[in-house]
């Protein structure tokens, strides 16, 4: 039976939510006010009984000059993903409610797992020669679900976004993520499944008196101008302090732990800081900044083995390193934040990507032509 899709309230939207045991971060009501440049509209899918069975946050951005819009959903909607009538529930309904809209094509991000590669298993890759990236190289496990997703995916007409992007990175959201499992470890099993050399850095950072400490929004700045030094020196665009301030007071009012920022202090000195946001049981690493200077008291390693730890104490299932870069050649300088992520003992994860459905396909494909270009 078909369902039932209609603009639901924030407060609709965010209970929704709390029932699930995973939602990416992007999917929650306040994501909507951290993107001011797009319009923000929660939906919502509801059965035969009038229960509300799946929700998602589209984000609304206009083309200039005309009333139409790129809808893009996130990681994302939280809907059953694996319903053999995927199309004809789910999707369907929210095409046509997005056309009526003014949308011309949309995309969406499914957060569905297709492989897996354990913390040996990407090592392994890292030292063959032969493999240039991580996608080519033999995965620990393959969901075979996730493939009869994609599959359905495209014979409703879903394109998925071409994953290459500079370094391995999409120009959405990244298709490969690291990740450290929780549920069912103890703190003391996570500890010991890092590797030697972060166990020595964490005893190292503690020895020298790094101490790392929650901050709050008037700790921002500080994060910010490690963030810019950090964005200088790994060769990316930073994104304005604004945007970090605006992405605390939404995130935070919405629930207090949605955002967490600590820093790492040394003698006077903040060495290091990151950002951490929870959803249910799904904890992420989100933007992380640390200076040149004193790196040999593992400022690094002492923020997020804290950060791990709260994380735990909180409930998480899965610790989230979000992005790393699929492309192994020792020519790539993010294969050093690879390496980093790697020691932490968890897994490499891939996803099904981005995937976009032109509702216009003059205008999908000017779109395109524009993204190309810049």
């Amino acid at each position: 039976m078909r369902l039932r899709l209609q603009a639901i309230t924030r407060e609709e939207h965010l209970a929704f939510v709390r029932t699930r045991a995973s939602a990416s971060h992007m999917q929650v009501p306040s994501w909507g006010e951290v993107k001011p440049d797009w319009r923000a509209e929660s939906l919502g899918w509801f059965d035969g009984a009038g229960q509300l069975v799946g929700a998602g946050l589209v984000l609304l951005r206009p083309l200039p000059k005309v009333k139409r819009y790129l809808a893009y959903l996130p990681e994302g909607p939280v809907i059953d993903w694996y319903a053999a009538d995927l199309a004809e529930r789910w999707l369907d309904p929210m095409l046509a409610y997005l056309k009526a809209q003014g949308a011309f094509s949309v995309k969406m991000g499914p957060p569905v797992v297709a492989r897996r590669w354990s913390a040996d298993a990407v090592k392994a890759a890292i030292a063959d020669p032969a493999a240039r990236r991580l996608g080519d190289a033999e995965a620990t496990t393959y969901e075979s679900a996730a493939f009869g997703v994609a599959e359905r995916l495209r014979s409703m007409g879903w394109q998925q976004t071409e994953a290459g992007g500079e370094d391995g990175f999409a120009a959405g959201q990244p298709r490969y993520v690291f990740q450290v499992p929780f549920r069912g470890r103890s703190l003391e099993e996570i500890h010991r499944g890092l590797n030697q050399q972060w166990r020595r850095n964490i005893k190292k950072a503690e020895k020298a008196g790094v101490k790392v400490v929650r901050g709050g929004c008037d700790d921002l700045p500080a994060f910010y101008e490690l963030y810019a030094e950090t964005a200088e020196r790994d060769r990316f665009i930073p994104r304005p302090l604004s945007y970090f301030q605006r992405m605390w007071t939404a995130l935070t009012a919405e629930d207090p732990n949605r955002m967490r920022l600590y820093l790492a202090h040394h003698d006077g000195d903040v060495l290091a800081a990151a950002t951490m946001l929870t959803v249910g049981e799904h904890v992420w690493y989100s933007y992380g900044a640390s200076t040149s200077r004193k790196r040999e008291v593992q400022p690094n390693n002492a923020i997020q083995w804290r950060m791990m730890a709260d994380a735990h104490e909180l409930g998480a299932a899965v610790y989230d390193f979000r992005g790393i870069t699929d492309t192994l050649e020792e020519s790539n300088h993010l294969l050093g934040l690879l390496r980093f992520k790697v020691g932490t003992g968890g897994e490499a994860v891939e996803c099904l990507g981005e995937w976009d459905f032109p509702l216009n396909r003059l205008l999908h494909k000017a779109l395109d032509l524009y993204m190309a270009r810049r």
